[in-house]
């Protein structure tokens, strides 16, 4: 019976990230599906991870059943990739501990300025929608698939906390176009820059925050916020 049920286990995340990525193909171009995808988790090395404002990686970061784990402790957990890219499609999957929140960012600018990924690289929200006091507020701001207090997801298709979420970001600069799909469903759509993001902006909590959400080109960060959260099946490919 537990062999049956970890192969349903898997036929279904298989399934989902088949649904995700049959969005994916047909909302984007003709060479956006020919584009190779780039590991950046395959299960077994964080190689192309590091600390953000380090040359490793913290401690806290641990692979566990062929996920990325991040295991709270003191001191700085956040990371961010070794390379750093403009126009993409990132898909990874999640998970979330009970009442656990974290998130994930792009757009990151590594700087001793900056002791926080946060404060320029725009986030897509990790939560445990049922528990976590965040996802009651402002309305769905802050709730699971949000971009972060900027734009609330149009529908909740979040699974329960200790279950795998398959996500698909999308950024693509040269349309001024963002997205987020969320286990197969397209649940955030915002723009990128001129006076439509910068309205965005005006209207959130990051008002006035000098390098936030300017940054064409950076770093894809997974965030410290001091819950337990998994990540795994992470590749991103670049968008022509």
């Amino acid at each position: 019976m537990g062999l049956v049920a970890c192969k349903n286990q898997k036929d279904n995340e298989a399934k989902i990230q088949n649904e995700v990525m049959g969005v994916v193909i047909e909302h984007g171009k003709e060479s956006y599906q020919t584009s190779k995808w780039e590991i950046l988790f395959d299960g077994t090395s964080m190689d192309s991870w590091r600390g953000y404002l380090m040359e490793q990686m913290p401690e806290s970061w641990t692979i566990e059943d062929g996920a990325m784990v991040f295991m709270p402790k003191k001191g700085g957990g956040n990371i961010i990739t070794k390379k750093k890219y403009t126009n993409f499609e990132l898909y990874l999957e999640w998970k979330i501990s009970e009442g656990g929140n974290s998130g994930f960012f792009w757009g990151v600018s590594e700087d001793e300025a900056f002791n926080q990924p946060y404060q320029t690289g725009p986030e897509i929200q990790v939560l445990d929608n049922e528990r976590h006091p965040d996802a009651f507020k402002n309305p769905k701001f802050h709730q699971a698939g949000a971009l972060y207090d900027l734009v609330q997801p149009k529908y909740d298709v979040c699974k329960p906390a200790g279950q795998w979420n398959a996500c698909v970001l999308k950024i693509d600069y040269n349309a001024n176009h963002g997205s987020v799909t969320l286990n197969g469903k397209e649940i955030v759509e915002f723009p990128l820059k001129g006076k439509p993001w910068e309205d965005l902006v005006e209207n959130s909590k990051f008002k006035g925050w000098e390098g936030f959400g300017v940054h064409h080109t950076g770093h894809i960060g997974l965030q410290d916020h001091g819950d337990k959260v998994w990540y795994k099946n992470i590749k991103i490919r670049a968008l022509n």
